[in-house]
This record gives C-alpha cells, sequence and structure tokens, in this order.
C-alpha cells in the first residue's frame, strides 16, 4: 500500500479510470456496439492496467528498498517477492 497521500491519490486515480474503462465496455456491450469499438476499449484498458501495475510497482520500490527502513534481509525477501509477481504478471 502507498505510504504518501500523494502516492495513494495517484494509484486511486488510475483504478477509477480503469473502472470507467470498464463500465464503458458496459455500456458498449448493452447498446450493441460494433465488437471493434469493444476490442478498442479492452485494449485501452490493458495499457491502463500496465500504467497501474508500472506506477504501483515504482511506488512500493521505492517506500520498501530505496527508503532505507528495511534490514538487508528484509529487502531481499522483497526482492524474491516483486520476483515472483513479475514472472506471473509477465506470463
Amino acid at each position: 500500500m502507498p505510504k504518501t497521500l500523494e502516492d495513494k491519490k495517484k494509484i486511486l486515480i488510475r483504478v477509477r479510470k480503469v473502472q470507467g474503462q470498464v463500465q464503458a465496455i458496459e455500456r458498449s456491450l448493452e447498446s450493441d456496439s460494433p465488437c471493434t469499438d469493444v476490442l478498442q476499449q479492452i485494449c485501452a484498458i490493458r495499457g491502463a492496467l500496465n500504467g497501474l501495475m508500472t506506477e504501483l510497482l515504482e511506488i512500493h520500490l521505492k517506500d520498501t528498498l530505496v527508503s532505507g527502513e528495511s534490514t538487508e534481509l528484509q529487502r531481499s525477501d522483497e526482492l524474491i517477492q516483486i520476483s515472483k509477481i513479475l514472472k506471473s504478471y509477465l506470463k
């Protein structure tokens, strides 16, 4: 979880944008929009989720690894966890 109010605000803005895009897909499907329109919106959501992932990862790394508030063992454990998450994400 982001530690600063500014970082939390950034993440929440990104999440709300994704929510809006998902709602747009629902409206498109309900109004029988062409498949190409829906597919384009899905591409936009994918990009938005990638941006959310990148932003949150950057904040998390800054807060946990760079801040200097953790021990070397904690940082090592954190790197292992992040590595597993990234491997899963990139599949």
